[in-house]
């Protein structure tokens, strides 16, 4: 190249490099919703050591920062009551670009496993029930429902973005949101009478140590984190994989929440799982920055594991309600109820819109402070033996049950440990349990088997978790 050409290439490349627009993370973007009443962060790359300035539709002054030397920027936008009211962003450091249809009003986080990312369209031989109905009518929540889907991608190292884009509610959309996340979104714009922005970020088969970074899972001594050894694990089961690649990107754009639904990938590691639920909350919270944000989860559904599994689920289970004392802010709904027995070999049962409502009186009540919701089923609370009978206390029963006779589920043991169906009987807020074949009972259980559907409930339609009163 001659000395003319040379200057000429170079005057462009400088002249392109300081016009070089503003780029931004791909979770920002026409459509989105932003968190009601907060502070907000907006962010990206421009020009090195550039003023970048922002300016909104609802503020009356606009905001600015200095990109760094890598051209990295952020500013913190203060937001308004939700409204239906599309807005606009104008983001600039001497070329503009603007996002426009911006919403404002309640964000969540949606995570976990496949039946958390089963859309409403439903997997194959597993239907969503009513999905049909619910997605010819879905775009009437163009203006209150909006989805961001995060694809199903991996990395060994945190990343700062991920390919994604935010969605309305229509019949074209609406299709690929997840059902759960779906429903739970429609009961909260229909009770606060505000846009719902969900980030759907899950992948079928995930355990929890997939949603973990680095350092909380050099603390677990039965995880490999050698990139050979995580290659040769199946793509859901690996470790830091997805937290690194989906979650990470992320943390700067501000939530109210997270709604979670997974278990059935660690069935096999119940003892643990408890407490690495609570680390990954804690991370997920450290990540954000924004205090105790609620974490509202799903009891894993009744389910024949099959292949000589003795009840391990019934034992995740019990982990998942245990998990509810470790993590402050956070509330399990149970979904032993919501399963046909034809269901049995079917790991996605298809009543997804009362498990999304169910989390949904979890956040209107502890998040939202809606007065008169029940978020809560009878819970066991202790037991008593005697004359041969178990009487069984409960807590969140001050109503009572929904039924008096006809009791389903429940199981006692004398002390030779084996288990009898029992029947039991109504008295108050106790349950009285009884079987012929166990003269002096020891222990108590309702439901504690992989596959148990039980029938109580509170009087407001909440079912009576899975326990146990033993240890054995």
């Amino acid at each position: 190249m001659n000395t003319k050409l040379f200057f000429i290439a170079t005057c462009l490349f400088a002249a392109n490099t300081l016009s070089a627009k503003i780029t931004l993370p791909h979770v920002l973007g026409d459509n989105m919703v932003l968190q009601q009443q907060s502070t907000v962060k907006l962010w990206g790359e421009a020009t090195p050591n550039k003023k970048v300035v922002v300016e909104t539709s609802w503020l009356k002054k606009k905001v600015s920062c200095n990109s760094d030397a890598d051209g990295k920027w952020m500013v913190q936008i203060p937001t308004p009551e939700g409204s239906y009211e599309p807005q606009t962003i104008e983001i600039s450091d001497g070329e503009a670009i603007q996002l426009k249809n911006i919403l404002i009003g309640e964000v969540w986080l949606a995570s976990g496993q496949s039946n958390m990312e089963m859309p409403l369209i439903g997997f194959w031989h597993c239907p969503v029930e009513g999905a049909n109905e619910e997605i010819l009518h879905s775009g009437k929540y163009h203006d209150r429902i909006r989805f961001v889907k995060i694809p199903k991608v991996q990395a060994f190292e945190p990343k700062d973005d991920v390919d994604c884009r935010w969605v309305e509610s229509n019949p074209q959309n609406s299709p690929h949101f997840s059902a759960v996340a779906y429903f739970f979104a429609k009961s909260l714009t229909g009770v606060l009478d505000v846009p719902v922005g969900i980030i759907d970020c899950n992948w079928g088969g995930s355990p929890v140590e997939s949603w973990l970074d680095k350092n909380t899972l050099q603390g677990y001594g039965d995880v490999n984190l050698d990139e050979t050894a995580i290659n040769q694990i199946g793509e859901p089961g690996r470790p830091m994989m997805m937290y690194n690649a989906m979650l990470h990107p992320m943390k700067n754009f501000t939530l109210r929440g997270f709604i979670w639904y997974q278990g059935e990938a660690n069935v096999g590691r119940y003892p643990v799982y408890a407490e690495r639920l609570a680390d990954m909350v804690k991370l997920w919270r450290n990540d954000w920055n924004l205090g105790d944000l609620p974490f509202y989860y799903v009891e894993i559904a009744p389910y024949d594991y099959g292949q000589g599994r003795t009840d391990f689920a019934a034992y995740l289970r019990e982990a998942q309600y245990k998990a509810q004392s470790l993590i402050p802010n956070s509330g399990m709904v149970s979904t032993n109820d919501l399963v046909f027995d034809y269901e049995r070999v079917n790991i996605h049962p298809a009543k997804k819109k009362e498990v999304g409502q169910r989390l949904s009186y979890m956040a209107l009540s502890y998040t939202y402070g809606v007065k008169g919701v029940h978020a809560h089923g009878p819970e066991y609370s202790s037991v008593e033996f005697k004359d041969g009978e178990a009487f069984v206390k409960f807590k969140y029963a001050d109503m009572g049950f929904n039924r008096l006779i006809d009791i389903k589920g429940f199981e006692v043991c004398g002390a030779d440990k084996q288990f009898y169906p029992a029947e039991a009987r109504i008295s108050g807020n106790t349950v009285i349990v009884k079987s012929d074949k166990v003269q002096q009972p020891v222990s108590v259980r309702y439901c504690f088997r992989d596959f148990m559907v039980g029938n109580l409930a509170g009087t407001f339609g909440l079912p009576v978790v899975p326990f146990r009163t033993d240890n054995f």
